[in-house]
C-alpha cells in the first residue's frame, strides 16, 4: 500500500521525532549509581543519526489564527531544508508555508497558523535532506 509523498514524509518525520524523543527519554532517564560517581548520569550525547535537526518557531505561542510565524534552524549534518510541515497533513496548523533560506547551517521559512486551529500543541517537523527535526507549536487564538 502506498501513500502521498506528503503522507511519507510525516511518516518519516514522526518516526524521526519518536526516535530524538527515545533518544532524549533514555540520556535523561539514566538510573542513579552511587554519589559522586558518573555510572548513570546523562551525557552530553547527539541524537541519532537522521534526527539531527533543530528546529524553532517565533513567536510561539501564537496569539492569533493567521499570525505569521518564522521558522529557523540546523540542519545538523543534513544537506539543507527541503520542507517544512506543521500539524500533520489531514489537520495542517500551518499554512502558506515559504522556504526563504535552505542552507544546511541556517534556515529561514514563514507560515501562517492555520485559520481552524484553535487552542493546543502540534509538532512543527523539518526535513533537511538526511536529517530531521521536530518542535512543538503552542497556540493560544
Amino acid at each position: 500500500m502506498r501513500g502521498t509523498r506528503k503522507t511519507r514524509t510525516a511518516a518519516g518525520l514522526t518516526l524521526a521525532a519518536g526516535l530524538v524523543t527515545a533518544a532524549s527519554i533514555g540520556i535523561a532517564g539514566g538510573a542513579s549509581a552511587d554519589p559522586g560517581s558518573t555510572e548513570g548520569k546523562p551525557t552530553m550525547q547527539q541524537p541519532p543519526k537522521g534526527a539531527r535537526a533543530t528546529v524553532q518557531v517565533s513567536p510561539n505561542p501564537t496569539t492569533h489564527r493567521g499570525q505569521e510565524v518564522t521558522i529557523t534552524g540546523n540542519c545538523g549534518g543534513g544537506t539543507g531544508l527541503k520542507s517544512v510541515l506543521g500539524g500533520f497533513p489531514e489537520h495542517p496548523a500551518l499554512e502558506n508555508i515559504r522556504i526563504l533560506e535552505t542552507g544546511p547551517d541556517r534556515f529561514v521559512a514563514k507560515a501562517n497558523v492555520a485559520e481552524h486551529i484553535g487552542n493546543g500543541v502540534g509538532p512543527v517537523f523539518v526535513d533537511c535532506g538526511g536529517e530531521a527535526g521536530v518542535t512543538l507549536l503552542v497556540t493560544h487564538v
